[in-house]
Parts: C-alpha cells; structure tokens; sequence
C-alpha cells in the first residue's frame, strides 16, 4: 500500500511532504551518538526544505551551538512554496520585512543563512535566520544552489519524490557527505544499488517498517489527520553516507536446523529454504531466516538493508533482468516463459522469469520478490 501511494505521488509530482521535527531529531541522533563531533564546525545545506516550514531548518537552527555548526543555509523552490497555505513559520515576518519584494516572492526561491549572532543575545539560533531572495526560482538544479552545494560538507534534506533519481546524481557529483529521504526501493534503482553494493551508501537509523508519517499539503490525499495536521503514511527511509551505530550490530542467527524448528514464520516452519532455478543461491524469505551455518549465496529481502553489518556480510549483487552481476546460471527462453506462464495461471501469457530469482513449488515455476545476493563474511 505505502508503495503505490508513493507511486500516485510520484505520477502526480506531489512533492509536498514534510518530515516531522521528532523524526529528524530521532534519526540525527544516531549520528551524534556515534560520533559527537560529526557536524562540528560544518557548513550544511537544506536545499530542497522550502526554509518556511521545513522541519529540518528548525532542527538545526535550534541546536545550532550545541552542535558547533559553523553554518546552516536552507533554501525553498518558488512554485512549491506558492502553494502552501499551512501557515508559515516566516509568512507575517517576510511581509514586514524591508527586503520584501511581491513580485520576488512569487517566482523567486528564498536563502535562509544562520551563521551569527543578529540579536545580539549570545547565542545563535533561529531568532538569528537572516534571509533573502535567490536570483531564481530555487531548483536544486540551478547554478545558484549548486554553487551552495558545493560550499557545503553536509546536506540534509526530504528531496522531492519525482526528481530522486536526478536528486542522487547531482549529490554525487558534488562529493558531499549527505543524510536524504527516500523510498525504501530506492536502494534498487540501478543509479543507487552499486553505491550500496561498494558500501558507498547505506540505510539510515530510523527503522524501514511502518513507514513515515508526513505532513501534507494535498488535502486530497490525506492519511489522517493529527493535531490538526493532514497526514500521510509513505514507505519511506533515510538514506546516507556517514557512520552511525546501528550499521555495526550484527544480526543474530540460528542454524538452517534450528530455524526450521522454531522460526515464526510458518513457511520456513513447513517447507525449509527453496534453492533459485536461476541462481545458485538459496532463497531467504525472511530477514530474520538468515542460517548461520550456510556459506553459499543467498537471496534476501530488500528490506534486510536496514540490518546490513558490512562486518558480517558482503553484497554480491541482486537478482534482475540483466545479469549485470554476472550471478545468473540459467536464462529462461520465450517458450519457457510461456509455459510457465500457462502451468501457474491455466491460460496463455508469459511469465517474466528473468526479471527475479525463481523457485519451483510442486513442479511450479514461481518468481519471488525483489532480492538481493549476499554471502556471510568467514
């Protein structure tokens, strides 16, 4: 469900989802707990937060000296903040201010700096934002928030759903260390997998199940309401490359014997583990199926990512149409296809065997669902 109203989302390019302010606050702390000092004296960009609701700019201006950040900038995309009408945080205080220009405000994006102590109080926090208008209209794009991009070490930001993909690559490109949200099968997107594949990237703290809850501004396509605020449920994780504590624990396993007898799941319990027609590897229904005393390599479910310990594991790719992994062993032909196709359903049609691990049950050809290979480090 959470995925195909991502999807709606997606199609509709509605991009209006804000992160709630306890869920920033849960997933930055794992970060601090690892390392005290991981945004001490760092410039960090919120490019794609629109600076007049996003929580993410109150998070980080609020811990502004406690975190020894030596900058914050946040910047907002024009057209996305025209169509708010939540209430803004800056909305009264944008108009009384004497930069306020109303044609500006329509088709110009807003820049957010927080780096000095304005009021003169002692410390710097968000009573401290000093703010202007962008030259454009504040797509990440551009070369205005590319030039912020580059001026900073770290970005932290919810980037629009419709444009993940692209998103990625210009965060790439500019080398930074980097903490975004996105959906859980990003991690399947040919221009994400091989950076977590290289443990480049990898699944941020906060956990895969349930989803997120976001504050929309689609009245439409509301969740529930909470306090007043519409809410909607995405399938949704955080996504980084810096340490945190959690990347570390291993999982722990029981043999392929001992979870036979007392798995909880009744198909591990009845039946045991399939091997793939396809690959050879052994299907892995369940991340916490895992054997411990298996040593050939196994499919798992693309969830098992949040609990992956780099220590204990090594990606070896996943299972998909073009064997760009050099992992398949058998490749399915038309005539195949089809009578798998016919044997599962009782009527004609093909039947996509090569675009995932395949199992036999009862003589059946049956695809599972997306997996990727892995092998337990010695």
């Amino acid at each position: 469900m959470a995925n195909s109203k991502l999807q709606s989302a997606k199609n509709a390019k509605n991009d209006e989802f804000y992160t709630q302010f306890h869920d920033i606050e849960m997933e930055m702390n794992a970060y601090l707990e690892y390392n005290p000092d991981v945004f001490r004296g760092k410039t960090i960009l919120l490019p794609c937060d629109d600076p007049e609701w996003s929580n993410f700019t109150k998070y980080f201006a609020a811990k502004f000296d406690d975190l020894g950040i030596k900058k914050l900038i946040s910047t907002s995309f024009a057209p996305e903040s025209k169509k708010m009408v939540l209430g803004g945080l800056f909305s009264e205080w944008e108009q009384e201010s004497p930069q306020f220009d109303a044609d500006k405000s329509k088709n110009h994006g807003k820049i957010f700096v927080l780096e000095r102590d304005v009021t003169g109080d002692g410390r710097i926090n968000i009573d401290d934002l000093e703010w202007g208008y962008l030259d454009g209209n504040g797509d990440f794009r551009s070369e205005e928030v590319t030039r912020l991009r580059d001026e900073a070490d770290i970005i932290v930001t919810n980037p629009p759903f419709s444009l993940f993909k692209e998103f990625f690559g210009w965060l790439l490109e500019g080398r930074k260390l980097f903490i975004i949200i996105s959906n859980k099968n990003c991690i399947t997107y040919k221009e994400v997998f091989p950076h977590i594949m290289r443990n480049q990237v990898w699944s941020g703290f906060t956990s895969w199940s349930g989803g997120m809850w976001f504050q929309t501004a689609n009245n439409e396509d509301v969740d529930k309401v909470i306090d007043g605020k519409n809410m909607k449920n995405v399938g949704s994780i955080f996504i980084t490359n810096i340490e945190h504590g959690r990347r570390h624990q291993p999982l722990s396993l029981m043999t392929q014997e001992d979870n036979i007898r007392f798995s909880k799941h009744k198909e591990i319990r009845c039946i045991g583990y399939y091997h793939y027609d396809n690959y050879d590897a052994l299907e892995i229904p369940f991340t916490d199926s895992i054997p411990s005393d298996y040593e050939g390599i196994m499919g798992v479910p693309i969830s098992w990512i949040e609990k992956y310990c780099p220590e204990q594991f090594e990606i070896l790719g996943m299972c998909e149409n073009l064997d760009l992994y050099n992992l398949k062993t058998k490749i399915y032909n038309a005539d195949e296809c089809r009578a798998a196709y016919y044997d599962k359903f009782k009527k004609s049609g093909t039947y996509d065997l090569n675009a995932s691990g395949v199992i036999i049950v009862n003589g059946i050809k049956e695809k599972v669902y997306q997996r990727i290979l892995i092998r337990k480090k010695s």
